[in-house]
């Protein structure tokens, strides 16, 4: 057996790179490295990453994932985890889940120990005053989401992009999605809340159509919100490659009623959850034709 095209195809189907053994090409050190690693886990050491090796290197990876951060280039920069890897993304405020101030969720959803390939990004408001009070709902459910973002902007990520969150709804959408919550408690009624808590009352939309009907006025996203938005939608293409294309209508402008495609789980690019179901209606006026075009 060519032990050089299988450890290559073997990254390429499962997602690791020689960097996980130490090395850093596909040659006899690469190899070696493997055995290694097998001999110190009891495994049969023939060199090979195949699925045995992979998932007992990607869960040492995943419990120890912060001893391989790397170091920030600068203060304004931060990182986002997928498939044991790091991402840069420009944001400054982005909390692992894993770090002293991190949100990390512990049920509602599934571990994947191959590499997942999401196709679509799905944008929803959590009706929640913060982040923290929307990950305590999420789990009181069972539920889950990769991200929040709260009012200040802060992203937290609560468990690697590779795991299947239940945000979504439908087996199909979680399966092939990605998932951020942002904060917005939706009601008007909560501004004096957001005057005395965050300095400053939110915006409010009074002009946004959904599924065909004009929504009463209810609060928007803070400026601060949608910039770190923009942020992960650019980091997430970056490591994910899902493109920056989101559902338009025949005149081409921001479609804003369910995308067929969307719900049939074959669209490409960055979604509201109200392109899935009709029963949904966040994240109305929000602009992702807009936003992508400013990335």
């Amino acid at each position: 057996m060519d032990k050089y095209f299988y450890n290559e195809a073997s990254s390429a189907k499962l997602g690791w790179d020689p960097s996980w053994f130490g090395c850093d090409r596909f040659n006899d050190d690469l190899i070696e490295a493997i055995e290694e690693y097998q001999k110190s886990k009891g495994l049969t050491a023939d060199g090979l990453c195949g699925p045995g090796t992979y998932r007992r290197i990607y869960t040492d990876r995943q419990e120890h994932i912060a001893t391989f951060k790397p170091s920030s280039k600068n203060n304004k920069d931060s990182f986002i985890v997928y498939n044991a890897e790091y991402f840069d993304i420009q944001w400054p405020k982005v909390n692992l889940w894993f770090e002293g101030d991190g949100l990390k969720m512990r049920k509602g959803f599934k571990r994947m120990f191959e590499k997942r390939d999401p196709s679509f990004f799905v944008c929803h408001w959590d009706v929640c005053l913060s982040s923290e009070s929307c990950f305590k709902v999420l789990q009181n459910r069972g539920l889950s989401v990769h991200f929040l973002i709260d009012n200040d902007g802060t992203i937290y990520q609560t468990m690697d992009i590779n795991d299947v969150a239940y945000h979504a709804g439908s087996r199909t959408w979680n399966n092939k999605s990605i998932g951020v919550e942002i904060s917005n408690a939706y009601y008007p009624k909560h501004q004096a809340w957001y005057e005395k808590h965050v300095g400053e009352k939110r915006p409010l939309v009074t002009d946004a159509v959904v599924h065909g009907q004009k929504l009463d006025p209810f609060t928007g996203f803070y400026p601060q919100q949608t910039e770190a938005l923009k942020a992960l939608m650019k980091a997430v293409n970056k490591a994910t490659g899902i493109p920056f294309q989101t559902p338009l209508d025949r005149s081409k402008s921001m479609n804003t009623t369910v995308s067929k495609k969307a719900a049939d789980g074959r669209f490409e690019g960055f979604v509201s959850h109200y392109h899935l179901t009709n029963r949904k209606i966040d994240c109305a006026g929000l602009d992702l034709k807009k936003l992508l075009k400013e990335i």
